[in-house]
């Protein structure tokens, strides 16, 4: 079996964040490497981040759109990234 191909997925812009609406149910918009924008039902916007650490799957928060903008979530992403590359857990570097 080939090893999967991730698919091509295009950057968020800021009128797609700006002009997310709210549904029925929670959905996500993905912005790329594991950050994406999660809208909810009372129409609340959040930046989170998915991720593996331990070979657990995992979720980073990143607040609240629009207090943190999509190029301030991409900064935070890549922190928490660098973070994942010493081998040191975002989430639990951020408790602390």
């Amino acid at each position: 079996m080939p090893p999967k191909v991730p698919k091509h997925i295009n950057p968020l812009s800021d009128m797609q964040v700006c002009k997310a609406k709210p549904a029925d149910k929670s959905y996500r918009l993905v912005d790329g490497k594991g950050l994406y924008l999660e809208v909810m039902p009372n129409g609340s916007r959040y930046w989170r981040m998915k991720y593996r650490f331990v070979d657990k799957e995992k979720r980073a928060a990143f607040d609240v759109y629009p207090e943190v903008s999509l190029a301030e979530a991409r900064e935070r992403c890549v922190a928490a990234r660098k973070l994942l590359a010493s081998s040191i857990d975002p989430s639990g570097q951020k408790r602390r």
